[in-house]
């Protein structure tokens, strides 16, 4: 007969208890381990890993308390919470094994036991053990996958006053469960700081559940927030949470919420009023404990002035607001956030790590970037993918004039001596990649003459 590959620990001060134990447990199992003083748990633990463990409630002669048992079960299980402890007790102390397994212990066994009783005993502790074990992974899975996916959303770069000030009130409202609004153009990073914000609160370890408001269909708006029962409608084959569910002691984000129709929109109050949710086909109320962040790139406050958006629903989500400037308002910003995207694209297509020149970080700095941070994102990404030089150019970014907002174009009405000038140099400078000689010998200037008009038209 095999044995079962299973390390076990018998504690106990009695020795013929041991011997006897250990005799017949040897039969069924790999590895037994005997030992007569408590005083020694700690080092056996921290020296092996134990799939079971028998341990006496008792161990002062007379002693009958119970006291010593629970106060081994608890060294136990904070040394190795996945640890599966059953308790050897007499048979007047049952009452107290009950409690043991209340307190944390999977089992107790009576002396003298049974030995068949015994074997049941420990292959039915060993099935909780796997499970326990098998939990804990899990939820140290679930930590690195929330870590390696909140990577992406890690570096916030602040340079800028304005982002500054952003971050510091992030922070602040994180220690808080307040309701939190944050308001900005596409591509302004509004994820990132709800990440942010998650990331710095008491809920952090918990998860963070993106909802995109604008890609879910009126039709799906409840059963994807608050879940369904079996059968509520054709498709509900089984049981499902809603995000508002599945997020719970965590963050839910939801984006883009002004994309919300009024009907939805009052479903939505109802929820974040109630504190609890109802699932289609149900009318069990679930409470729900979350912690709500909100965005959009619309006017919520004109959209309420015309009747588009709930007065009382952007009360209930804004106790908050935070307001995101766009790139252009924060151009201090630019340089590092081009570094970051450098850096990111290069190890990520394995490509020798790319640069760019004073010249051509001042075009990308003079440029308006509608698309905003996303927009440069692509730009630098797009940069190192398809450009063969090692210093990137202004022209690697594909930034076409009729892309810029900026006006590089004559008119009558705008014929002035500065004008052209200024849109020249701009021109001979990019040409030649930021390099001022180049630029200056082909303008006709001295490099010093050239650098004090770059300042003077803020080039």
């Amino acid at each position: 007969m095999s044995k079962i590959k299973a390390r076990i620990l018998i504690v106990d001060d009695d020795t013929d208890i041991l011997l006897a134990a250990k005799m017949f447990l040897r039969q069924h199992f790999a590895i037994i381990h005997t030992e007569n003083n408590p005083q020694n748990i700690p080092d056996l633990l921290k020296s092996e890993n134990y799939d079971v463990i028998l341990l006496d409630m008792n161990f002062s002669r007379d002693a009958t308390s119970g006291q010593e048992g629970f106060h081994w079960l608890n060294v136990i299980l904070e040394l190795d919470p996945a640890a599966t402890v059953i308790f050897i007790t007499g048979y007047g102390d049952i009452e107290l094994a009950v409690q043991g397994v209340k307190e944390g212990a999977s089992n107790f066994i009576l002396k003298p036991w049974d030995n068949k009783k015994l074997l049941a005993t420990i292959e039915a502790s060993l099935s909780i053990r796997e499970s326990k074990v098998e939990l804990q992974s899990l939820r140290s899975t679930q930590k690195v996958l929330i870590a390696d996916r909140d990577q992406a959303y890690s570096n916030f770069i602040a340079k800028s006053p304005a982002m500054k000030k952003v971050m510091s009130m992030a922070y602040k409202v994180a220690k808080t469960d307040a309701n939190v609004l944050i308001l900005g153009e596409n591509g302004t990073g509004k994820e990132v700081i709800a990440r942010a914000i998650h990331r710095a609160s008491k809920r952090g370890n918990n998860v963070f559940i993106n909802v995109d408001l604008g890609a879910i269909t009126e039709s799906l708006f409840e059963s994807e927030l608050f879940g369904y029962k079996k059968g509520a409608f054709t498709d509900a084959k089984e049981d499902r949470s809603g995000r508002f569910e599945v997020a719970a002691k965590g963050t839910i984000f939801l984006d883009e919420i002004g994309n919300l129709s009024q009907n939805l929109q009052s479903k939505l109050l109802s929820v974040l009023q109630s504190r609890k949710i109802v699932r289609l086909g149900s009318n069990k109320e679930i409470p729900i404990d979350v912690r709500l962040i909100c965005a959009t790139n619309m006017p919520l406050y004109q959209m309420v002035n015309e009747g588009k958006f709930r007065q009382d629903l952007l009360y209930r989500i804004n106790t908050v607001e935070i307001m995101l400037p766009p790139l252009r308002e924060r151009q201090e910003d630019i340089e590092p956030l081009l570094e970051y995207f450098l850096d990111m694209y290069c190890k990520k297509y394995n490509i020798q790590r790319k640069r760019v020149n004073a010249g051509t970080i001042k075009r990308l700095q003079m440029h308006d970037w509608p698309g905003n941070i996303r927009e440069l994102q692509h730009a630098v990404e797009r940069a190192v993918i398809l450009s063969e030089s090692n210093i990137l150019e202004p022209q690697d970014f594909f930034m076409e004039e009729t892309n810029d907002t900026r006006d590089d174009t004559f008119s009558p009405d705008n014929m002035n001596l500065n004008e052209v000038e200024k849109l020249l140099i701009r021109k001979v400078v990019d040409k030649h990649g930021g390099n001022i000689s180049r630029a200056a010998k082909e303008l006709g200037l001295t490099r010093a003459s050239l650098y004090r008009r770059i300042e003077k038209y803020g080039l």
